[in-house]
């Protein structure tokens, strides 16, 4: 197995330079989805195995990662997040700031088309961010451009982006996690979501040719993708199956030519296996534990703090991915060296189940308390891992029930801001405007899916969004990461290993550390 890591100064310099890029970008092709193969031949077909499934393919108000690892293939933002935490133009072809940061200009990529055959201009963008930022539309991302006032599209390959205060950010959040540029007043249809289950209108390198709910999704190369050449592969299926030990046995069998596992370990036999490449990847994801501050007794700081140093993060990882990772402490391990914190001055980071048991004792809990632990069915590393926190809470009195849902009825309870107790896994943008902010700012700029409601933080999530310098932003980051310990509303257990397995017919993939399959962009097959 070969090991790719982002070394220390690699992970600064990209830090810096995303913040060289603040005031202008320009666009380089040769930068975007991965590194291009000269080598490459067009055509064939490749099969994608996974364990979980888009619940729907709605770009803007579809949450679930399952969604975002494909869509990201059909539909492109103004921009492309690099590896490296450095946004690189996609849509557009160049960006620039005003000297005060309260204005963005973006120019346009010319002969761009929607898959529908229309051509892109500067009024579908300003239609696709205005839809994105209305919180009427129920996009998750819209408080990711809480700092824009209006769009402006005074000709048709420039927009203007008009800020309340500026947004050092931007760039990365024109990005594809939520949100994409599509055909003007394509939400008219009160049917878009479904539609989007049916077609794709996005502009991306593959378009949608068939999506059956629990069985397969289906997409093919679109003809009339702007960057010439690209993409290689004539049609892409994602296969859904019901465990690793299937997928293994489809990888050997050839029945499928790349995976991405869950739990890493279940790629060790795989390993010795002519024709199978084996390779892992640094990770942008992380496996966490969200602790709802409006959920029982979890409205008390002190449970929450007690619950947090209760449990052995090294052993979760241990149990759930054969230690195939790097235990985390407020920041996902391909951003630690440029942005975290370390753990060791980090509060409530160690074992210590006698302070554990005085704080439940204090909140008024010193009989014990129960509490259900939901697990999400599909994200296999969640079991053993749900076992292992509920015998570890066990041991200061904290009786845990696990609870296994659908995808789905998660993400409905996480929509509505009611986690409760539960398990989370998810892939950042590199930025940590983009990792915290969402999730952790107060409504209505931010979503506050837990429920934590933090004055002091939010105040801290706008402020970085407003500086530019690199160094300025790190020191309110870690300001902010030293809160979110403090308080507890998460728990950031640890980054996985990205690990994949793929034939050897299958050439030029790279995983990118969201764990989004950005690669099979610039992928292709020989023989």
């Amino acid at each position: 197995m070969t090991a790719w890591r982002i070394r220390r100064r690699e992970a600064l310099v990209g830090g810096l330079a995303a913040a060289a890029l603040v005031r202008t970008a320009r666009a380089d092709d040769s930068l975007l989805y991965g590194p291009t193969d000269r080598e490459a031949k067009r055509g064939g077909r490749v099969s994608v195995g996974s364990l979980i499934e888009p619940p729907a393919l709605d770009p803007f108000r579809q949450a679930a990662d399952a969604r975002i690892r494909v869509s990201v293939l059909m539909y492109q933002g103004l921009f492309f997040e690099d590896q490296a935490g450095i946004a690189r133009p996609l849509l557009a072809s160049s960006a620039e700031a005003s000297p005060d940061g309260r204005s963005w200009t973006f120019r346009l990529r010319r002969g761009v088309k929607f898959h529908t055959g229309a051509a892109m201009s500067s009024a579908d963008v300003k239609y696709s961010y205005d839809f994105m930022r209305d919180p009427k539309n129920g996009s998750p991302g819209a408080g990711d451009l809480s700092s824009v006032e209006a769009i402006e599209a005074p000709a048709d390959d420039v927009v203007i982006f008009r800020l309340r205060r500026p947004n050092a950010a931007l760039p990365m959040t024109l990005t594809n996690k939520y949100g994409a540029v599509v055909p003007k007043d394509f939400f008219a249809d009160p049917n878009s979501g479904t539609r989007m289950n049916e077609i794709s209108v996005g502009t991306g390198p593959y378009k949608l040719k068939q999506f059956r709910p629990n069985s397969v999704l289906v997409m093919e190369r679109f003809a009339d993708y702007w960057l010439a050449g690209e993409p290689w592969l004539d049609e892409i299926t994602f296969a859904v199956m019901p465990n690793s030990a299937a997928m293994a046995v489809a990888l050997q069998s050839r029945r499928i030519d790349l995976a991405l596992f869950s739990r890493p370990q279940d790629t060790q036999p795989l390993a010795s296996v002519p024709g199978l490449s084996v390779r892992r990847w640094p990770s942008l994801n992380q496996k966490s534990v969200d602790l709802d501050c409006n959920y029982g007794a979890l409205k008390d700081v002190r449970v929450r703090q007690a619950i947090g140093i209760s449990i052995d993060r090294k052993a979760v990882m241990d149990v759930s991915i054969a230690g195939y990772g790097q235990v985390i402490g407020t920041m996902v391990a391909g951003m630690q060296d440029a942005w975290g914190v370390p753990i060791a001055d980090l509060p409530n980071q160690v074992v210590d189940l006698d302070r554990a048991r005085r704080l439940l004792a204090e909140a008024g809990h010193g009989g014990g308390l129960d509490i259900d632990l939901t697990t999400i069915i599909g994200y296999d590393w969640m079991d053993p891992a749900a076992v292992t926190i509920a015998d570890q809470l066990r041991h200061v009195g904290i009786r845990v029930n696990i609870k296994r849902i659908e995808l789905g009825v998660w993400i409905r309870n996480f929509r509505a801001r009611e986690m409760g107790f539960t398990f989370n896994d998810w892939g950042t943008t590199p930025d940590p405007s983009l990792l915290f902010y969402r999730h952790f700012r107060a409504a209505p700029e931010g979503a506050d899916f837990r429920n934590w409601n933090n004055a002091r933080a939010s105040a801290l999530l706008d402020r970085g969004q407003e500086v530019s310098d690199h160094a300025q932003r790190r020191a309110i980051y870690a300001e902010f990461q030293k809160i979110l310990a403090e308080e507890v509303p998460t728990i950031m257990m640890f980054s996985a290993d990205l690990v994949t397995v793929n034939t050897a017919r299958l050439r030029n993939y790279t995983q990118h550390g969201t764990g989004w399959y950005f690669g099979l962009a610039k992928a292709w097959v020989s023989g």
